[in-house]
């Protein structure tokens, strides 16, 4: 990339955080399924039975799934980390996932090229709510892999004109195509990102991941959604959220007998 004439601007991590400007449920043994799918006397089964409900209350309510660093999908493994250009409030600057570790929660989502049709609406979306994920501790990331130069240009293009504007979150410059491909969303043969999103907590693991085809708009309403249910799982470990789920509604404890005051509700 050719050299950018203008200093880099690095924005300190204050309200702002831009970087530089569990138990999991355990599986069924395979004693357990064999007892399961064998021929067996009922004592064998009440055996098994009771060997899976002696787990402790804690195992049982943990829905926290944390996947091993070699498993797909990236939901339960850290993500990706990657340090990259960007273009925020009309300068260059570089941006670093893990140092947000600690600090916020993050919205990552990609799109496929500036200067596009279904793009500048979701761009545009996610920057008009910037302040309601703000007060959600959480950061909001946009990512293509065209260059800074085109990020700059797009945003200094009015929105009536198909631009964007000033946005409130810095658009990451993916040329190289390598944040694109470690996130599995980059469509290889066109050299460009489905649009994917991911939410990210603090401790810097992906807990929620949706992909869609390049014709398909994402919505802000539902990655909210899914925000504020995540943050209320882990600030409550033993209860989950039903479909649907908002923050005042009724949650649900993953229990066989505690799960029914739920049920019995609705």
């Amino acid at each position: 990339m050719a050299s950018v004439t203008s200093p880099t601007t690095l924005i300190s991590s204050s309200t702002r955080a831009f970087p530089a400007k569990s138990s999991s449920l355990p599986s069924p043994s395979l004693s357990f399924l064999r007892t399961l799918s064998s021929p067996s006397s009922s004592a064998s089964l009440r055996s098994a039975f009771a060997q899976r409900s002696s787990l402790s209350s804690s195992s049982r309510r943990s829905f926290a799934v944390k996947a091993q660093t070699d498993d797909l999908p990236l939901v339960g493994n850290k993500a990706p980390d990657f340090e990259a250009e960007a273009v925020f409030d009309q300068e260059f600057i570089k941006v670093k996932l893990s140092e947000y570790i600690g600090k916020k929660y993050v919205i990552l989502f990609f799109y496929p090229l500036d200067f596009t049709f279904v793009c500048p609406t979701e761009i545009t979306a996610f920057s008009d709510r910037y302040a309601e994920f703000e007060k959600l501790n959480t950061e909001v990331l946009g990512v293509s892999v065209d260059s800074v130069f085109s990020h700059l240009a797009w945003v200094q293009t009015d929105r009536k004109s198909g631009g964007l504007g000033d946005l409130n979150y810095p658009l990451i410059s993916d040329v190289t195509k390598s944040i694109s491909k470690s996130f599995g969303v980059l469509i290889h043969d066109q050299g460009i990102a489905l649009r994917g999103l991911f939410i990210i907590d603090k401790e810097g693991v992906i807990q929620h991941s949706t992909i869609n085809n390049l014709g398909i708009g994402r919505s802000v309403d539902e990655t909210m959604r899914t925000l504020q249910a995540l943050q209320y799982i882990q600030e409550n470990p033993d209860e989950v959220c039903p479909a649907g789920w908002k923050p005042g509604e009724k949650s649900m404890k993953p229990d066989p007998k505690l799960s029914k005051e739920y049920f019995s509700a609705i």
